[in-house]
Formats: C-alpha cells, sequence, structure tokens
C-alpha cells in the first residue's frame, strides 16, 4: 500500500480507509505502472482466514491495495474509534475497473469460475463494455499441479490485466506468488463477480445493500454453506477485533 493511502489494521492486515472515488484514482495509478500490482478485497470471513493463514495474510500485507467489504469491517472500524468512508466490494467496482480498461486499451484475462463460466463472460461482457479486449480465459477448477500451464497460458496472450475469481484465500495467494510471471502489469481479486454481473447468482435488494446487509441475503440463499461464515464467523471476527484491541490498550498503558 503507498504512503499516501490511509490505512487501518485489523488482525494484522492494513486495510485502505478511502472513499470509492479515491479507491477508483488509486486503481488508475496502479493500472498506469509497469509494475505488477495487486489489488484485493477484504471481509470479516477473509481476515478470519487469514488469522490461521500465515501465507494469506502475508499475501494481503503486500498487496498494492486492500479494500474493505462488508458491515463486518464497518463496527472494527468503529470498535478502533475510525471509519471506512464507503463500503467497497469487487462486484461493485469491478465495472469502473472495466471502464478504465477500456479507456486505456488494456487487454484482459478472466480466470477463475466453473468451466464454462468465464468463457461465457468473455463474449458477453463486451457488450456492455464496448471495446472491452479479451483476450483469454480459463477456469478456476485447476489443482497446483496445472498452475504452471494456466500461468504459462495467461502470459502468452498477451493479458495486462488479469481478473481472478477463485476465491478467499486462492485468488490472492494466486495473484501473490504468479502475477509476475503472468506478464499482466494489474491483478485484481473479484470474488463471485463473474457469476453474479450476468445474475447467475442474485444479488440483494438495493436496500439490503446501502445497509450492508448482503451477507442476510446470501445467508438465505446457501444457508448450509454459509451458515459457518456467516452466523459463527462473523462474531469470532468482531471477538479477535476487540482482543485486539484491548491488548493495544494493555500495552499503551503499560
Amino acid at each position: 500500500m503507498r504512503k499516501n493511502v490511509p490505512t487501518l489494521t485489523l488482525l494484522g492486515v492494513p486495510v485502505a480507509r478511502t472513499n470509492r472515488d479515491d479507491a477508483l484514482r488509486e486503481i488508475e495509478f496502479l493500472l498506469d505502472r509497469d509494475e505488477p500490482d495487486t489489488v484485493a478485497f477484504v471481509n470479516a470471513h477473509s481476515l478470519n482466514l487469514a488469522v490461521r493463514d500465515h501465507a494469506y495474510r502475508s499475501a494481503l500485507h503486500d498487496c498494492s491495495l486492500v479494500l474493505n467489504d462488508g458491515v463486518g469491517l464497518a463496527i472494527a472500524a468503529r470498535l478502533w474509534g475510525s471509519s471506512f468512508p464507503d463500503n467497497l466490494n469487487g462486484t461493485d467496482l469491478s465495472p469502473a475497473v472495466l471502464r478504465m480498461v477500456v479507456d486505456r486499451g488494456l487487454t484482459v484475462f478472466l480466470l477463475g469460475g466453473r468451466p464454462g463460466v468465464a468463457e461465457r463472460d468473455a463474449e458477453r461482457l463486451p457488450r456492455s463494455f464496448p471495446g472491452l479486449r479479451i483476450v483469454g480465459t480459463h477456469h478456476g477448477y485447476f489443482g497446483p499441479g496445472e498452475t504452471e500451464q494456466v500461468v504459462r497460458r495467461i502470459r502468452d496472450s498477451g493479458a495486462q490485466v488479469l481478473f481472478a475469481a477463485l476465491g478467499n484465500p486462492r485468488q490472492e495467494l494466486f495473484l501473490h506468488r504468479h502475477l509476475p510471471d503472468t506478464g499482466a502489469r494489474l491483478g485484481v481479486s473479484v470474488g463471485a463477480f463473474f457469476d453474479i454481473f450476468f445474475g447467475r447468482f442474485p444479488r440483494a435488494p438495493q436496500w439490503m445493500r446501502r445497509l450492508r446487509l448482503e451477507w442476510l441475503h446470501r445467508l438465505r440463499l446457501e444457508p448450509r454453506r454459509l451458515f459457518g461464515r456467516y452466523v459463527i464467523g462473523n462474531p469470532l471476527f468482531l471477538a479477535r477485533v476487540v482482543g485486539e484491541r484491548v491488548r493495544t490498550l494493555s500495552a499503551w498503558k503499560g
């Protein structure tokens, strides 16, 4: 993270304290650099994973820009006497990033999703973003032994921007370890963007998004898969933040 970007460190991960416009300006800056940079979005579940997974925490720590996603981080910031100006997530910001890509004449590779999803999106996205050049795709169902082949495929495509939709923590770890070898200048962890943008995974109503309750909508749709993540994970995340805050205050007083 650049020094001019204000941050709040939560459970060892620096998260940018910035609004939507400034976040997009920072992504514009990264797009215009020749060095490989990464953008990630974190929520309560992400940071719970980062507590247990040192490699994932290191990958997030080394990201060029980490943005806040969800009500859990908003509450955590208040517990630290701070705040995040806007709720920022990959689904909402990815379209804006694609418009920047079009304006600059850059090329994109789509990595992730079930077999066939990225291919279908590669056909449909240019209709929503005229001038968008998608030069390659690959699904996310590849094993460790296939990683080198996938990296080579991205590099051979000549893509300058890589959208990775592999889920947490895999997408961030992939970009952290392999982005320089792909030849892309910017890697963006976009989560479920490939499925959500064309309605394959319905989003919450606008009022729920304004109140940062999209997690409740997702829990209703996938209760078995997401119960542990939200009903158990969110309180666990806040308990960890409170513990971190108490330890910090005790250290200051000591």
